[in-house]
C-alpha cells in the first residue's frame, strides 16, 4: 500500500493470502462480463482522415488553418524572432546597482533627479500597457502559431521590463506610491498614456471582426501605432535621457538595464512592423493617409509636452529640443521601414548620433563584479 506521508517509499505487501469467497468470485465474474459489454459498446470509431496543412494557406489574420499546428512554417522569420529573443535572456538582478545608489544620493543635481524619476514613472506604466496590448488585443487575432509564439515571449519580456523599473525604483529607495502615481497626477505623463490607451483599447476586444473593412483598418492603424511609435519611437527614444547620464559616468547600472530593454524593444518594433506590412499585403488594403498623418501629429504633440516637462531645465548634454529632434528623426526611419510613401517629418536629422551605439552593447565584464549578460545576437538585428 502506498504511504501518502512518504510516497517515495516502496509499497508494503501483505504476507497473508486470503482464499476468495463465493461472493468475491461472483463479483469478479460480473466485472469481467461488464468490461466485455463496455468494450463492445465503445469500440474505437474509424479514423477520420483530414488534409495536411498547406503552409501557403496560412494568413497572419483571418486564417482558416489549424492554429495548433506550428509547422510547416509560412513565416519562418517569425520563428527566428522567437529563437533570437531567447538568446537575449537576462534579469535585472544580473546588474550591479550599488554605484547608482551613491550617484543618486550624492552626485545627481535636482534637475537630473527630476529627469531620472519621471522617466521611470512613465516607463513603469507603459510596459504594463504594452504587455496587456500584445497579450489581449493582438496575440489572439493572429491565426499563425509561429507569430503567436514570439508574441508570447514578448508578453514575458514586457513583464520583465516592468520588474526592471520596479527593481531600480526600489533599489534607489524612491517613494513607490509617489512614483507610480505620477502618470495620474502629472498631465504631461498622463497625456502620453491616454493617447496610447485610446488608440490601443479600440481593438482590445475579443469580438472584433477583422473581416469588416473598417474594423480591419482600425486594427492595422492601432498595431502600427503600437509598433512604430509606442515601441519604435517613444520607447527607443525614451531611454535617451538616462543614457545621457550614463555617458557622463552616472547611473550606469540603470542605464545598462535600459540597454538590455532597448534590445528587446528593437525586436518588438521590428516584428510589429513586419507583421503590419504582411497584413497589408495579404489583405490588399490601402490605409487612409489622413489617419496616418493624424497618428504622427498626435504622437509628436504628446512627446513635446512630455519632454518639455521632464527637461524643463536642461541637463548637461541633453535638452527638450534634443529629445524632440531625435523623435522626429526616428519617426522618419519607422515610416521608411513601414514602406509608407513619405516621411512624417521631412528633413529631420539625428540630434543624438550616439544613440544607436546604445543598442550595440558589447563589453567585457569583470566576472567577480557582476554576471555576464552580453546579448548574443542583438547587435546584428535587421530592421528590413
Amino acid at each position: 500500500m502506498l504511504d501518502w506521508n512518504d510516497p517515495l517509499s516502496k509499497p508494503v505487501q501483505k504476507s497473508e493470502s486470503v482464499e476468495p469467497t463465493i461472493l468475491n468470485r461472483a463479483l469478479s465474474q460480473t466485472a469481467v462480463e461488464t468490461a466485455q459489454d463496455n468494450v463492445a459498446k465503445f469500440e474505437a470509431p474509424a479514423m477520420h482522415s483530414v488534409d495536411p496543412i498547406n503552409p501557403e494557406d496560412k494568413r497572419v489574420i483571418n486564417g482558416q488553418t489549424d492554429i495548433n499546428q506550428l509547422a510547416p512554417f509560412k513565416y519562418p522569420w517569425a520563428w527566428n524572432f522567437f529563437l533570437n529573443a531567447n538568446k537575449n535572456h537576462w534579469t535585472p538582478l544580473d546588474i550591479n546597482m550599488a554605484q547608482d545608489v551613491t550617484d543618486y544620493r550624492h552626485k545627481l543635481t535636482l534637475e537630473e533627479k527630476h529627469v531620472y524619476e519621471n522617466v521611470l514613472s512613465y516607463l513603469t506604466t507603459s510596459d504594463i500597457l504594452a504587455m496587456r496590448n500584445i497579450g489581449l488585443a493582438v496575440m489572439e487575432k493572429m491565426s499563425a502559431p509561429e507569430l503567436q509564439i514570439y508574441q508570447a515571449r514578448q508578453v514575458y519580456e514586457e513583464s520583465l521590463h516592468t520588474w526592471t523599473y520596479q527593481h531600480c525604483i526600489e533599489t534607489i529607495g524612491l517613494d513607490q506610491s509617489e512614483i507610480y502615481n505620477r502618470y495620474r497626477v502629472v498631465p504631461e505623463i498622463h497625456q502620453k498614456i491616454s493617447v496610447a490607451n485610446r488608440r490601443l483599447n479600440s481593438v482590445l476586444r475579443s469580438d472584433i471582426d477583422l473581416r469588416d473593412p473598417d474594423e480591419l483598418h482600425n486594427f492595422i492603424i492601432s498595431y502600427m501605432f503600437f509598433s512604430a511609435i509606442f515601441e519604435g519611437c517613444w520607447f527607443y527614444n525614451g531611454f535617451s535621457p538616462i543614457f545621457a547620464l550614463q555617458r557622463r559616468g552616472l547611473m550606469k547600472g540603470t542605464a545598462e538595464q535600459l540597454q538590455y530593454i532597448m534590445r528587446d524593444e528593437v525586436m518588438h518594433a521590428a516584428f510589429g512592423i513586419r507583421v503590419v506590412k504582411q497584413i497589408l499585403q495579404e489583405e490588399n488594403i490601402t490605409l487612409d493617409p489622413k489617419a496616418i498623418r493624424d497618428m504622427w501629429d498626435e504622437a509628436l504633440e504628446a512627446e513635446k509636452a512630455y519632454s518639455n516637462y521632464i527637461l524643463r531645465d536642461p541637463i548637461l548634454g541633453y535638452s527638450a529640443e534634443t529629445h524632440i529632434g531625435q523623435f522626429q528623426y526616428i519617426a522618419n526611419r519607422r515610416a521608411v521601414q513601414l514602406g509608407l510613401n513619405e516621411e512624417p517629418f521631412p528633413g529631420a536629422e539625428s540630434t543624438l548620433p550616439w544613440l544607436d551605439e546604445q543598442a550595440n552593447l558589447r563589453k567585457e565584464k569583470n566576472f567577480f563584479e557582476t554576471r555576464v549578460t552580453e546579448y548574443q545576437t542583438g547587435g546584428a538585428l535587421n530592421w528590413d
